[in-house]
């Protein structure tokens, strides 16, 4: 085994496909039935998951596996197929520390669910947007009813149990001007680890005006780069950077060491001198991966087109699939094609450009590349730099970056 595949990489396995008992507004994930034939089943067969189980702990080289299931909705699966991936993953684990993330819309989880969850260390996510007048503003059932009562229950039934989990929530058009709203609401109902992902879904002129949206050109950059049409439910860039700036000046005043936000630990990690542990925000990509239901491995999530479909696990090994010289083309290409302005930018070194799917703008100087949330990116990093590294001093000093709560507290 050569220096590359001795890299850890990681492998997100949806079973279930593109099948989902919700109906959210913003979802990209849904439309992919494209990729599969009208009669498909979207159900991973027990010989994929064996396969799959077997060599992704015997190709990782690192001591401990995380497997990540996601979906669609992974509980449609039922908890049979799960008590099965674990005693596979007893059975192949070799020596080597096993974990298990689960992404969840939590319509399902029920007692039955939630003591299986607990019993095998099963981290949750669990996504839910705010409060009810946000979250059921895009998040609804095949019907058109809201969610949010019943995925507040299923957070109640995983504390409950004893279940470890985190949000997941999405920020859009809406939720993006009610920042304190939806941190507040999370951490009332016993939220302490959040992730706030933007949505941002660009469409062409013609697609868009089929479906009759009307198309939104984000806000200038400093730079006036050439800006392109997103939906109108995607969030805007400087939006995206006063909704991160103001639950942070929130979180800075009372919430450091007791609620952990997820952009938050990256932008410390990358203040200390670490690599940002977030794919969007590394330098390179390509070591995070998908697994679809038929066994196809995709380069990413974000990019699940036939274009970027790897091969099959029944087919090709894993080792030929993950350091096949075009993924390690397509994870170097994310630094190899930042412009000039970015590599200039001030900070680079946390931001790192963005993830590529979102890199759809050009730069006044006209080179491509550009993320659509660069203004909103640049706006939260250099708001935050004054506290980033007081934390940092605090931690390279031996003493915890909670310390800090006392230096942002008002002298009397």
């Amino acid at each position: 085994m050569n220096f590359t595949q001795q890299i850890p990489f990681h492998i997100m396995a949806k079973p279930i496909g593109p099948i989902c008992n919700l109906s959210c507004k913003y979802c990209f994930y849904l439309e992919k039935q494209h990729l599969f034939p009208d009669n498909e089943k979207y159900k991973m067969p027990d010989k994929i998951l064996e396969t799959f189980v077997k060599s992704y702990i015997e190709t990782n080289p690192a001591n401990e596996v995380n497997f990540a299931w996601q979906g669609g909705e992974p509980t449609l699966m039922g908890i049979d197929f799960f008590r099965k991936a674990v005693e596979l993953q007893n059975k192949y684990s070799n020596g080597k520390k096993i974990s298990n993330a689960f992404q969840t819309n939590g319509i399902l989880l029920d007692d039955e669910w939630c003591d299986f969850l607990s019993k095998n260390h099963f981290l949750v996510g669990i996504s839910i947007d705010g409060p009810p007048e946000i979250n059921d503003a895009f998040r609804v059932d095949k019907k058109g009813n809201p969610t949010t009562e019943i995925v507040v229950m299923a957070i109640e039934k995983m504390k409950n149990s004893g279940v470890t989990f985190n949000s997941l929530s999405c920020v859009n058009r809406l939720s993006g001007s009610n920042p304190l709203k939806v941190y507040n609401f999370l951490k009332s109902i016993g939220v302490d680890f959040m992730q706030f992902i933007p949505i941002v879904e660009r469409l062409p002129d013609v697609e868009a005006n089929k479906l009759g949206i009307e198309l939104a050109v984000p806000p200038e950059l400093d730079e006036e780069p050439e800006a392109s049409e997103v939906t109108k439910w995607s969030v805007q860039p400087r939006q995206y950077g006063n909704f991160l700036n103001s639950i942070f000046d929130e979180w800075i005043k009372q919430d450091v060491g007791k609620i952990f936000v997820q952009i938050f630990d990256v932008a410390l990690s990358a203040w200390v001198g670490y690599s940002p542990g977030l794919c969007s925000f590394a330098p390179r990509c390509g070591n995070a991966l998908i697994l679809e239901h038929n066994g196809d491995i995709y380069a990413c999530d974000h990019f699940m087109y036939p274009k970027y479909n790897r091969g099959n696990i029944l087919e090709k090994s894993l080792e030929q699939i993950v350091f096949s010289p075009e993924q390690i083309k397509f994870g170097n290409d994310k630094f190899n094609a930042l412009p000039d302005f970015c590599l200039k930018c001030s900070v680079r070194f946390v931001c790192n450009g963005g993830c590529p799917k979102q890199r759809f703008l050009k730069t006044k100087q006209g080179d491509p590349g550009l993320n659509y949330l660069c203004a909103g990116y640049k706006k939260f990093f250099k708001h935050i730099a004054p506290e980033m590294a007081e934390m940092t001093n605090l931690i390279q000093s031996g003493r915890p970056a909670a310390d800090i709560i006392e230096k942002t507290q008002p002298t009397i």
